[in-house]
């Protein structure tokens, strides 16, 4: 037998081989699925994980009813399918899609819905909404434990409606229903849901005097660890000795940022929740009061989104809302930057409601929004109590803009939120701005400060020796002239500009 013939026959007994192996690991396999049964959640409901898409502000008013006892583990098995049922049913408005909906409603139930949706189809519309808050009562539980009665009251709800995906319209308001579940295939379905009475939800503006001081500060991050402040890098030590440097100089206020998903979004990471409370604490020890940055590195504002928003805010606000530091709430860093992506009325839209949920939380700390420049600055103003915009332009058309500002918004206070010039003048940038060009940028905007009597939070303490790519991308001639907006460079040393951190 030649050597070829010798090969391929080696080559042809492996892959029989193979072949009979992966036949026997088949058939265990289906063996293995006929004995274990199917799972009876993905036979007859779509599964939904609720807690990384909806998460409504639920409270039971009332658990006492007539008829059979109702015990905790039935009553939360009830509460989830309810909430499954209008995730399914707010998403098919916004899709035009039916899936779900015969897994969480009756026959007679859903035959309103797809009537609804089938009219919405023929029109061109889809319906963006999300519920926010359900205030559940439970008014009747049968004896065969197979009925339940239940008063939704308060349920308020926010729509975006769209026609051939134009924005047409938004409204938000309050509504109860009666509503009737059966127990059907192990799940709680509906069979009726009845809206009763529907109000319009008041104005949340109001007007808190956040100016009780003359605000005098700066946007902080610690040198080493800049946009990450509560990482790995956190330390309280070099934070206090930093906020010592920054009274010391004259200032009273600083801001700094949460960001969304490092804080764990709906899911509040405790440690960092504690880390942001030692901050506070450092705050107050060196008399400095804090404005605090909330939703930082979050950009998407789908209504559906806004539950997982208010659960972390919720954790947030309520944890830091009595500390004697804190002085106000931002609710969103330059969200004017996303319009073009994520569009106008959804970003407004977005804001509007986030910042009426920070106010009902907290009742006494002020609340705003910090736009990125004068023209988007009197967006809602009726809704914030006091106005913040940044500015990085023409410096000599800075008091023009500003008494332009104060025409529009002649009843709240406006804070210069962030300003600052880079230093940095090298490869990347070889007719950048000089060390001293930057102290007299300062000097600058110290006058135009004081002679409009204009609050302000400049930008930056540092020098940072490295900026995330999350913050101005990956280009260096960007990087490298984000790095030195500040006061103080990498090695420690005050830089020329120091001198005017602070008006006299």
């Amino acid at each position: 037998m030649s050597i070829t013939r010798k090969i391929i026959r080696t080559v042809l007994m492996a892959f029989y081989i193979m072949i009979i192996a992966l036949v026997t690991l088949g058939i265990g396999a289906l063996y293995s699925y006929l004995n274990t049964g199917a799972d009876r959640s993905k036979m007859l409901h779509t599964e939904i994980k609720k807690a990384d898409q909806y998460l409504p502000k639920i409270i039971w008013d009332s658990i006492s009813n007539e008829g059979r006892l109702m015990d905790v583990q039935t009553l939360k098995k009830i509460e989830n399918d309810y909430l499954d049922a209008w995730y399914v049913k707010l998403l098919a408005y916004n899709t035009n899609e039916t899936t779900g909906i015969e897994d969480y409603y009756t026959e007679s139930a859903r035959e309103n819905i797809f009537n609804f949706i089938n009219l919405n189809k023929e029109q061109k519309i889809h319906i963006e909404a999300s519920t926010l808050e359900h205030h559940l009562a439970l008014d009747f539980f049968s004896e065969d434990g197979q009925l339940v009665v239940l008063t939704d009251a308060n349920v308020k709800q926010y729509n975006r409606i769209y026609k051939r995906e134009a924005f047409v319209l938004e409204t938000t308001e309050t509504a109860s229903y009666k509503v009737v579940l059966l127990l059907e295939d192990g799940f709680w379905r509906i069979r009726h849901l009845v809206k009763q009475a529907v109000v319009e939800n008041p104005n949340t503006a109001r007007y808190v005097d956040v100016l009780g001081i003359d605000i005098k500060g700066i946007n902080y991050y610690p040198k080493a660890s800049p946009w990450d402040m509560f990482g790995e890098k956190f330390n309280i030590s070099i934070v206090s000795k930093d906020f010592k440097i920054i009274k010391e100089a004259g200032l009273n206020t600083i801001r700094i940022f949460v960001p969304y998903e490092d804080f764990g979004k709906a899911n509040v990471n405790t440690l960092k929740l504690n880390q942001l409370l030692k901050t506070l604490d450092a705050a107050e020890k060196n008399n400095l009061k804090v404005i605090v940055t909330l939703f930082d590195f979050y950009g998407d504002y789908s209504v559906l989104d806004w539950t997982l928003n208010e659960r972390h805010a919720e954790k947030i606000v309520e944890a830091l809302k009595n500390h004697k530091a804190l002085l106000a709430w931002d609710v969103k860093n330059e969200p004017n930057l996303d319009f073009k992506a994520r569009g106008k009325e959804k970003v407004v839209g977005w804001l509007k409601n986030m910042v009426g949920y920070v106010k009902s939380i907290d009742t006494l700390h002020a609340v705003t929004i910090g736009w990125s420049n004068t023209q988007s600055a009197s967006l809602l103003k009726n809704n914030v109590d006091f106005v913040s915009f940044h500015y990085y332009e023409d410096l000599n058309l800075l008091p023009q803009k500003y008494k332009q500002l104060k025409i529009k918004i002649a009843d709240k206070p406006i804070v210069l939120g962030e300003y600052g010039m880079s230093s940095y003048r090298g490869l990347w940038k070889p007719f950048g701005n000089s060390e001293k060009a930057q102290a007299e940028y300062h000097k600058k905007v110290q006058e135009v400060i004081a002679k409009n009597n204009i609050p302000y939070i400049s930008w930056t303490l540092y020098d940072f020796a490295e900026i995330p790519k999350e913050v101005v991308g990956r280009l260096p001639w960007r990087k490298r002239v984000q790095e030195h907006f500040g006061f103080i460079n990498q090695n420690g040393e005050t830089k020329p500009a120091f001198k005017y951190i602070s008006k006299p």
